[in-house]
């Protein structure tokens, strides 16, 4: 398959090796890309043995956090020479096969740029009946030829929002599929323990959010 499935680690090698172990049972042909994002814990060390266990997995070692949305560009960027990017995040667990070759099949359609479970924000990146459409970052496909074309992920809590919103505004459609019911996520597995990192302006955010603003 021409996809690379990429997983981003801060400091989480224990749900790590969990994610990495569960994909690589059902995908073991599959090209893996584990990104650290400059964890300084023995995240590294982790990684080295993952990829020395399974084979088409490569090692990324980022200086420093540059937190989930810019990593996620820095390989888009930079990293990946395949048609698709499926990333997945380091709380997930893969329980069955199927889902990445159906995604795929979705996303080869001309004008369908992502595949995956899709939520609806507002334009500070909260849940809304009306507003932008997203794919969950936890589990999704896009095409990486498509991706340089729009505005770059972001730190944010909806990292991918100005880059859906232009291809959206562009003619590009994000199409939905069931990732959940093939890979069960922890949600928040990283955030729980260290934080979005948003500082002052996330909590701005979200308290004019509530507000209604």
């Amino acid at each position: 398959m021409d996809v690379t499935t990429v997983i981003i680690n801060y400091q989480t090698p224990d749900l790590l090796e969990a994610a990495v172990d569960s994909f690589k049972e059902f995908y073991p042909g599959v090209k893996l890309l584990i990104v650290d994002n400059g964890s300084e814990d023995h995240s590294k060390e982790a990684i080295e043995t993952m990829v020395a266990k399974y084979p088409q997995t490569e090692g990324q070692y980022f200086k420093e956090n540059i937190y989930h949305g810019p990593a996620m560009h820095e390989v888009l960027s930079k990293h990946l020479m395949t048609s698709f990017a499926f990333f997945l995040d380091s709380d997930t667990e893969t329980k069955k096969k199927g889902f990445l070759e159906e995604m795929i099949q979705e996303a080869s359609h001309e004008k369908v740029y992502g595949v995956g479970e899709i939520i609806t924000t507002n334009e500070r990146g909260f849940k809304s009946e009306k507003g932008i459409d997203v794919l969950l970052t936890p589990f999704m496909l896009i095409k990486t030829n498509v991706y340089s074309k729009f505005s770059p992920f972001i730190h944010h809590g909806q990292p991918t929002i100005l880059n859906f919103k232009e291809a959206q505004n562009s003619g590009y459609k994000l199409k939905g599929y069931p990732v959940s019911d093939y890979i069960f996520h922890h949600w928040r597995g990283t955030a729980k323990r260290f934080g979005y990192g948003l500082g002052v302006k996330g909590k701005v955010d979200y308290i004019l959010n509530k507000l209604g603003f």
